[in-house]
């Protein structure tokens, strides 16, 4: 489905801000200096997931001040739906990641699933050891068991949009999260 200008306008003006740009900029404060305790001396190599991760791995690197590589890859369960089932892989890293520290940025950990194949993808195909950061962790009970090791806030359950995620394609490049309203 896609929405109409008059759609797209009308939901961000009923949304609720949950995270402020200060908010978010503090959070990545944390999250940055936490990863550079971990892997400052790993010269790691630094995938953003598409196309949720950009804005979250951008504002990150700013912070991380130590050698380290950077590479993409696009993986999705959900596309511009707000449910998935299977993971598609839509490109994975062009640089080899054989005896690599890599860290995986993300913008959210809803339930999981998507961030724990990617790192057991990135393990199997032969990563020394593979760490993942999500911007933001959704609080519920639906987790798998796989956590991410650096998380820079959490936000409550309801469909978020902004700083990199979408609500139907839309809205990436808002500075704050927001959750649609009543949903």
């Amino acid at each position: 489905m896609t929405i109409t200008y008059a759609q797209a306008v009308s939901v961000h003006a009923q949304a609720d801000l949950l995270v402020s740009g200060e908010e978010i900029a503090a959070g990545i404060e944390t999250m940055a200096a936490e990863i550079t305790t971990t892997l400052s001396k790993e010269m790691p190599l630094v995938l953003c997931v598409l196309n949720g991760g950009m804005i979250p791995m951008a504002q990150l690197l700013l912070k991380l001040q130590f050698p380290l590589e950077t590479d993409y890859l696009h993986a999705t369960r959900y596309g511009k739906k707000t449910v998935g089932t299977n993971l598609s892989w839509l490109a994975r890293p062009s640089t080899d990641i054989s005896g690599r520290t890599v860290l995986v940025v993300d913008d959210i950990y809803d339930e999981g699933h998507t961030l724990a194949a990617i790192c057991e993808y990135l393990k199997e195909a032969g990563a020394k050891k593979v760490y993942a950061a999500a911007l933001l962790n959704k609080v519920h009970d639906r987790k798998v068991e796989y956590v991410p090791d650096f998380i820079g806030l959490d936000v409550e359950d309801r469909f978020v949009y902004g700083f990199g995620m979408d609500y139907q394609g839309y809205f990436r490049n808002v500075e704050g999260i927001y959750a649609v309203k009543d949903m």
